[in-house]
């Protein structure tokens, strides 16, 4: 069955989007401990109190107070788990269980790579330019993680 359903057409997209949803599902637990514990920080919070004590419903104060004082964290939180999935990904392609040729990926190119490598001929660049590009990819994600947490942090003093 499960050969039956990644062969054929259709069979690797099948295949990447079952990656996908794997790392996906590995990856939104801890994130959904820090929502979790910032919501409940912020339910305790004064002005969460005063909107309560003003009458709004459930549903007000959590689409007015506590939903827009979670969305940094969230999103400095997804820019600094995306390498970790970029890195997760391009390690299972490179092992031959991600994302298949003719499809690219880095893990695939870096893999190619490493298999060019001999005595006799040596293809250094196969290896080198995607190994390259993946390190620039990661690193670049975690300095916009870092500026985004730094935007975001309201507790950060602001040096202008």
């Amino acid at each position: 069955w499960l050969q039956a359903t990644f062969s054929g057409e259709g069979g690797e997209t099948a295949r990447m989007l079952l990656l996908y949803a794997g790392l996906g599902a590995v990856s939104w637990l801890t994130m959904a401990r820090i929502v979790r514990g910032q919501v409940l920080a912020l339910r305790e919070q004064q002005f969460v109190e005063a909107a309560r004590s003003l009458g709004l419903g459930t549903w007000a104060i959590l689409w007015r107070h506590i939903l827009p004082n979670v969305v940094g964290v969230v999103i400095v939180y997804l820019t600094l788990t995306l390498p970790a999935v970029v890195l997760y990904e391009s390690f299972l392609s490179y092992l031959g269980l991600g994302i298949q040729p003719p499809r690219a990926s880095l893990g695939s190119l870096i893999a190619d790579g490493a298999a060019q490598i001999n005595p006799i001929r040596v293809y250094w660049w196969m290896i080198v330019y995607p190994a390259g590009c993946l390190a620039g990819l990661l690193m670049a994600l975690n300095f916009l993680g870092d500026g985004l947490r730094d935007v975001f942090d309201p507790k950060a003093e602001k040096n202008l």
